[in-house]
């Protein structure tokens, strides 16, 4: 989620895929807030489609995410993270 995509590029993995990994997934302060919202829309838009996403950080899934602007948008993104596992 580094690099700038858009709801359509996940759209498209997730008819390529049935299941994807992301490894190294990084804490995200809040000077990477565009790549937490890049996060989230990749989350929310596999969890519409049914694609499995196996996320592998330095730290519990819950600790990802230190900001405080998309505190609310992330707690529904760990909910649907478990949902998915």
């Amino acid at each position: 989620c580094v690099d700038a995509r858009s709801q359509h590029d996940y759209i498209a993995l997730s008819r390529l895929f049935h299941t994807v990994m992301l490894f190294d997934v990084p804490v995200m302060t809040a000077q990477l807030e565009s790549e937490a919202r890049r996060f989230i829309a990749l989350v929310d838009e596999f969890y519409e489609r049914h694609v499995k996403l196996v996320v592998s950080a330095a730290v519990p899934l819950y600790d990802i995410y230190q900001g405080e602007r998309l505190k609310f948008e992330f707690q529904r993104c760990l909910s649907r993270l478990q949902e998915m596992q």
